[in-house]
């Protein structure tokens, strides 16, 4: 009898342990498939997702521009470029659909009626040619057609569209819809009646003052802060430049041309020289490494556009270093257009920060979040001393009528008594 219910307590033992053991396999299949599963997403989201951007401003030219590439991203955008680069654009739709960006997508026939077959031109370079278009809700809108010859490659004109697609800021040009049909490559953005900020500053139409000027400087700092601090992964733009800074009705500053941008993904390689002469920094030259601090010097440079309208081509760099070693400092080489009609201290509390953006050594130069703050508090700070002013003002005027009030009190009751 006892050996026939140990027999049994042995039996119950080994089925336990073996469905026990059966389990445990099971559940690390399962779990296995699944992290496969996740890597296999993962791997298709992070490949449909890394492509960069540029487009140039309306009346630029690609002379140069570069970037950071990630070492993940790199072999990933060539399979996808290999592998879907022209089924994705070549899918054949009649009618304008939400691609994988968000952005709308247009037929060449939609185009063509939108800007009466192209009639009306805002501007004209290497890239091709840029046309005011009134789409059929009643939204004007500019209408870019890269042509056929254009530095900027089918690369370039996909990154634009990847990437304004998720970047969506005030201080952002808007990307509304492209068109990719009869051998055409378009992009349609927001129209910025005002043009680029460098045929305001060396134009004749207009002459920007110095509060302009100032809110330029805000608007464009917002614009770059939101790129480097608050898109997720960062993106660096790499051709700051005046012609890529563009203006609406109310004279908000945007920031353009993301053609050439990258999203920040840290590794050693190098790539070509790109970007434009002026506004490249000495430090990426000299490396061909590209980074968020060289997106801050060439900030630098239009910072200096602004407060003297010398433009980067025309040794605008000499001109701010022969100033640093003056008397006068930035005085000397103030917009004509602006002496005595702005702030001198608010202009040499502004040139004090592009200097720190033109530090030679970029780990010197403050982060875009230090500048923008920086040049928010040069407002500020008027604002507050007008509102003092103001108060002390308003306070002195009810003090005063209160006197005059008490006066006309006196000689009244002055008058009753006699």
């Amino acid at each position: 009898m006892v050996r026939g219910a140990d027999l049994v307590v042995f039996g119950v033992s080994a089925g336990l342990a073996f469905a026990i053991l059966i389990a445990c396999l099971i559940f690390l299949v399962i779990k296995w498939h699944k992290k496969r599963a996740n890597l296999r997403r993962c791997s298709n989201e992070r490949s449909a997702t890394t492509l960069p951007i540029r487009t140039n401003g309306f009346e630029t030219s690609n002379e140069f521009s570069a970037s950071l590439t990630s070492s993940i991203a790199a072999p990933m955008s060539e399979n996808l470029h290999k592998d879907s680069h022209f089924s994705w654009w070549k899918r054949p739709k009649k009618d304008q659909f939400a691609s994988s960006s968000g952005t709308l997508r247009y037929s060449f026939k939609d185009i063509q009626k939108a800007t009466q077959n192209f009639t009306t031109i805002l501007g004209q370079g290497s890239f091709g040619t840029v046309h005011k278009a009134t789409m059929p809700t009643g939204e004007v809108v500019a209408v870019k057609v890269l042509s056929s010859d254009s530095k900027q490659g089918e690369k370039e004109f996909q990154t634009e569209v990847l990437l304004l697609g998720r970047l969506h800021h005030r201080n952002l040009v808007n990307l509304l819809g492209y068109c990719v049909d009869k051998g055409q490559r378009i992009l349609i953005y927001e129209f910025m009646s005002n043009g680029s900020l460098e045929r305001l500053i060396h134009g004749e139409e207009k002459v920007l003052s110095w509060d302009e000027r100032l809110q330029i400087s805000v608007d464009i700092s917002h614009g770059i802060e939101y790129l480097h601090e608050g898109a997720v992964p960062p993106v660096i733009h790499r051709d700051l430049k005046s012609a890529n800074i563009l203006l609406d009705h109310s004279m908000r500053a945007k920031v353009a041309d993301f053609g050439l941008s990258k999203e920040e993904i840290f590794d050693e390689r190098k790539s070509g020289l790109k970007g434009t002469y002026g506004y490249m920094d000495p430090a990426y030259i000299s490396t061909s490494k590209f980074t968020m601090k060289s997106d801050i010097y060439s900030f630098g440079i239009i910072i200096f556009e602004l407060i003297t309208a010398i433009h980067p081509q025309q040794n605008l760099m000499e001109y701010v270093n022969l100033a640093a070693m003056d008397q006068d400092g930035v005085d000397g080489i103030l917009d004509k257009k602006l002496v005595g009609k702005c702030n001198i201290e608010e202009v040499r509390k502004l040139a004090k920060i592009g200097h720190k953006c033109l530090h030679k050594l970029p780990k010197k130069r403050p982060s875009i979040g230090e500048v923008s703050q920086a040049i928010s508090g040069i407002r500020q700070r008027r604002l507050l001393k007008e509102n003092t002013l103001s108060f002390a003002g308003s306070s002195f005027s009810r003090a005063f009528s209160r006197i005059e009030d008490q006066q006309v009190e006196l000689s009244r009751m002055t008058t009753m008594a006699h």
